[in-house]
């Protein structure tokens, strides 16, 4: 299915996500309840990958039984057949399931519901449908959030070649297909070359999908990880769901650091020095509280709310900060330039192709691409 991105409709919103930049625990609301109706209001159908993956699935969950406790929704997450192998019928009849149930809004994050939600959300009027990582369809029932990914991804490797890191990684889900990995691996690589141009030396750079195209964890990605570290690379980003076990076992292991990614992920692993953000839940908060308001026609049927530094919607975690060379007042600083425009970032749109591309001409960079 094709990526509307072409009609990207500017949304003029109220929204500040400074809370992304801040850790955040949403382990007192439990993750399944049962309502007293047998109905649950509010849903969640997985991406591919775990529910408790300590970054997309999760973050965009906290933001739904955070919003569904505090205003007292029944709420409820299904999770469609066959794993990473689900189809696209898989998806849809989780969709059922939920809707049989009582849902009146659907939250689905990951670009791999296109096709599912096509038929579903024109089928279910009555229905809302909010689409992480998604884009508009032409139905006044959805709304669409995107992220400028490649502004995060450029903060977390300006900031690693800024600490003193010299050989960097990165592994990025999808297979090249997902849109906002590309983003970010685009932004990393942007971000590293900035830096590195500053400090007036060559950085080394390894970029490789294979083994994570599932978003899964793996041993075949562990080892590769290994072999990196042995190698010499000091730090790796973890773009891709659960890939981030794998990496940062084996980071564990040679004693190196990674670079977490969606969620603040430094109290996963020791290996974490920052973590790539974006305002997973504060989106989904922002929806759900739009369509409890009444005001969902007015604000967000058939729009795609793209959201980016000028809206604190990506960064990093200052809460928990631990680089050294590169400081908060750093981060700040370069920040402001960001969003005042004097630090320009290009996006590859959802394009692999464009990432791949550029980076020949990024001069003090040498890259290596594993397939």
């Amino acid at each position: 299915m094709k990526k509307l991105f072409s009609i990207l409709i500017a949304v003029v919103m109220a929204f500040s996500v400074v809370a992304v930049l801040a850790a955040c625990n949403n382990n007192e609301i439990p993750d399944e309840m049962t309502s007293e109706d047998g109905k649950y209001a509010i849903a969640m159908v997985t991406d591919i990958g775990q529910l408790k993956d300590k970054s997309f699935n999760e973050g965009t969950w906290n933001g739904v039984k955070q919003f569904a406790h505090d205003n007292n929704y029944s709420y409820k997450y299904y999770q469609p057949a066959n794993g990473a192998n689900a189809s696209d019928t898989d998806r849809i009849d989780a969709f059922q399931r939920a809707i049989d149930n009582g849902a009146q809004i659907i939250v689905c994050p990951g670009f791999a519901f296109g096709d599912a939600l096509a038929e579903v959300v024109p089928a279910n009027p009555n229905v809302k449908f909010v689409f992480i990582d998604g884009w508009n369809i032409g139905q006044a029932n959805l709304v669409g959030y995107a992220f400028e990914e490649q502004q995060c991804g450029y903060l977390a490797g300006y900031a690693a070649v800024k600490e003193g890191y010299t050989k960097l990684g990165g592994v990025f889900g999808g297979g090249s297909t997902n849109a906002a990995c590309n983003r970010y691996a685009y932004g990393y690589l942007q971000g590293i070359d900035a830096a590195a141009k500053e400090a007036g030396k060559t950085v080394e750079v390894k970029i490789t999908h294979k083994y994570a195209a599932t978003f899964s964890p793996s041993a075949e990605l562990k080892s590769m990880m290994t072999g990196w570290y042995n190698d010499g690379t000091e730090v790796v980003f973890a773009c891709g769901g659960s890939i981030s076990d794998s990496i940062f076992s084996a980071a564990e292991e040679a004693n190196k650091k990674s670079i977490g990614v969606d969620v603040d992920q430094s109290s996963i692993s020791t290996s974490v020095i920052t973590s790539a953000l974006k305002g997973l839940k504060e989106a989904v908060i922002d929806a759900l509280t739009t369509w409890k308001n009444g005001k969902w026609d007015a604000e967000l049927a058939d729009k795609l709310v793209t959201l980016g530094a000028n809206k604190d919607a990506v960064g990093l975690p200052t809460a928990t900060w631990s680089l050294k060379n590169f400081t908060v007042s750093d981060y700040n600083t370069l920040m402001s330039k960001i969003k005042n425009g004097s630090v320009t970032i290009a996006t590859c749109g959802d394009d692999w192709s464009v990432v791949s591309t550029a980076v020949a001409s990024m001069a003090n960079i040498n890259y290596f691409y594993v397939d």
